[in-house]
This record gives structure tokens, C-alpha cells and sequence, in this order.
């Protein structure tokens, strides 16, 4: 009896694997096993950066307002304690978009909370 292998199955794997490889540079594009693990390692750091990309735009709305809240003679730990004792339910991405854009307003809010 011959060996049965499922050639379409086998060939439409490598096949979406090479699709997925297009514009990578060299071997990366044509060769099924450097494109496999290139591809691999390309998923794993597409998964972490999603990760990354949250972490440091926190990192960034906390800068900017630790930088507009010092301006009005506070820290930004005593800024956000202050918040949460007064029951302000505001994020940090809205605080740190109401400092850029609207400083008169943050800087009544800042008042509020003193």
C-alpha cells in the first residue's frame, strides 16, 4: 500500500507561511523554514508590543502630568491622592490630555483638589 500524504494540506501551510513572509528582506521572503521562524519570532514581538505600547504611553501621561501639576506647586503622587480623596474619577489619559490642551481648565481642577 503507498504512503498517503496529504500534499494540498502540507503545500497550503508553506504557502500561508510565504504569504505572511512578503517583504521580508532575502531568505526571509522564499525560504519556507527561515521564513517560519523569522515569522515566529515576528509574532512573539508583535504580541509583546501591544503590551509595551500601553505601559509606556502610562509612562508618557504621567510625565506630562507630573510636569503641569509641579507648575502649580504640587507632586504628581500628592496630586493623584488628592484626586482620589475628593472622589475625581478622571484617568490619567484624560488628565494628561486636559494639561496639554486645556491648562486653564487643568489648572482649575488643580485648585479644586488644594
Amino acid at each position: 500500500m503507498p504512503r498517503s500524504v496529504n500534499a494540498v494540506a502540507s503545500r497550503a501551510r508553506r504557502k500561508r507561511i510565504l504569504k505572511e513572509a512578503k517583504g521580508f528582506y532575502g531568505k526571509r521572503k522564499n525560504v519556507y523554514t527561515v521564513a517560519k521562524n523569522v515569522l515566529e519570532k515576528g509574532l512573539q514581538y508583535r504580541y509583546v508590543g501591544r503590551k509595551l505600547k500601553k505601559r509606556e504611553y502610562r509612562t508618557l501621561w504621567i510625565a506630562r502630568i507630573n510636569a503641569a501639576v509641579r507648575a502649580e506647586g504640587l507632586t504628581y503622587s500628592a496630586f493623584i491622592h488628592k484626586l482620589s480623596l475628593k472622589g475625581i474619577g478622571l484617568d490619567r489619559k484624560v488628565l494628561a490630555d486636559l494639561a496639554m490642551n486645556e491648562p486653564e481648565t487643568f489648572k482649575k481642577l488643580v485648585d479644586s483638589v488644594k
